[in-house]
C-alpha cells in the first residue's frame, strides 16, 4: 500500500477516534490520535493478520500495552474490516463489545487484555518466547506510552527481552511527551528512552511517529534486526489531526463536546479531501 493512500486511512481512523469518544462522552482521543500512523500502519501494511480470521494460527500479535488508548486500536480494526464501522458509535455504552479497554474475549482482533498500565509488554514478551519455543515465526508489536515506561514492570520485561534475544518482538513507545498529569519530563522522567533500552540489549530506532516514510523503514529494520528485540521511540504530537488538541494535556482524557466534535470533524474532513486532490 502506498503512503498516500495510509495517510487516507490514518485520517479515517481519527475520525473513527472523534466519533466514538464524542458518543461515549468520555474516553482517551489524545493518545489515540498521536498513535494514529502507528495503528493504521500496523494493521494495512505491517502484520500478517486477516480479519476473516482473527485467531489464525499464524498471525502476527499486538498488545496495546497503553490499553486507555482503545479508540484508535478500534478504529484501525474496524477500517480494517474486523467489525463494522458503525460500531464505534457504541464506544463505552451499556452492552457494547467496545469498553473503554480492549477485551480480547469480546473484540475480534485483538489479542490482549490490556488497562493496567505496565503489563501489556510482559504479555508481548510471553507470546513472543512462546513463539521461539514453539519454533513460530509469527511477530510480536506492542505499543507503550512515555509515561506508562514509569512503571517498574516495564523494565523488567525489557531485561527479559533483551536477555532472551527475542528478535521476534517490537516495542513502540508513543513518545508525545504529555500523560494525564502534564508533562512526562516535568511529572517523573524517563529520559533518554532510547538509552534506557539500548541499555537491556535493545536495537534501537527513534523516528517521527507521524511520518510513514519514517515509520516503514523502520519496521523494515526491526524485521532485518536479529539477535535482539527492536525498540521503536516513536516521537509524536498528542491530539495529532484536531488543532485545538495538538499538544494540548487537557486532552489526554477528555471527550468532545457537541461544538468541539464539529470542528474537528470537519478539520478531518478537509484533510481527507486534500489528500483525494494529489
Amino acid at each position: 500500500m502506498n503512503k498516500l493512500d495510509l495517510q487516507k486511512i490514518a485520517v479515517e481512523v481519527r475520525k473513527g477516534i472523534i466519533e466514538g469518544t464524542h458518543s461515549a462522552k468520555a474516553g482517551h482521543p489524545g493518545g489515540s490520535l498521536s498513535a494514529a500512523e502507528i495503528f493504521t500502519y500496523l494493521y494495512f501494511e505491517e502484520m500478517n493478520i486477516d480479519p476473516k480470521d482473527p485467531k489464525k494460527e499464524d498471525r502476527d500479535r499486538f498488545v496495546l500495552s497503553k490499553g486507555h488508548t482503545a479508540p484508535g486500536l478500534y478504529a484501525a480494526l474496524a477500517n480494517r474490516g474486523f467489525f463494522p464501522v458503525e460500531d464505534l458509535l457504541t464506544l463505552r455504552h451499556t452492552g457494547s463489545y467496545l469498553q473503554g479497554h480492549p477485551d480480547m474475549k469480546h473484540i475480534p482482533g485483538v489479542d490482549m487484555s490490556s488497562g493496567s498500565l505496565g503489563q501489556g509488554i510482559s504479555a508481548a514478551c510471553g507470546m513472543a518466547l512462546a513463539a521461539k519455543l514453539g519454533g513460530k515465526d509469527y511477530r510480536v508489536y506492542t505499543l507503550l506510552g512515555d509515561g506508562e515506561i514509569q512503571e517498574g514492570q516495564v523494565w523488567e520485561a525489557a531485561m527479559f527481552a533483551g536477555f532472551r534475544k527475542l528478535d521476534n518482538l517490537v516495542v513502540i513507545v508513543d513518545n508525545n511527551n504529555l500523560q494525564i498529569d502534564g508533562a512526562v519530563d516535568e511529572v517523573c522522567s524517563p529520559y533518554p528512552i532510547d538509552k534506557k533500552f539500548e541499555s537491556f540489549n535493545f536495537h534501537v530506532i527513534d523516528i517521527d511517529g507521524n511520518d510513514f516514510d519514517e515509520i516503514a523503514k523502520a519496521f523494515a529494520e526491526a524485521r532485518a534486526t536479529k539477535g535482539q528485540p527492536t525498540a521503536i521511540i516513536a516521537h509524536t504530537v498528542k491530539g495529532k489531526g484536531v488543532s485545538y488538541m495538538e499538544n494540548v494535556g487537557d486532552w489526554h482524557g477528555k471527550a468532545p463536546n457537541d461544538e468541539q466534535y464539529e470542528i474537528a470533524m470537519e478539520e478531518l474532513r478537509k484533510a481527507g479531501e486534500a489528500l483525494c486532490q494529489k
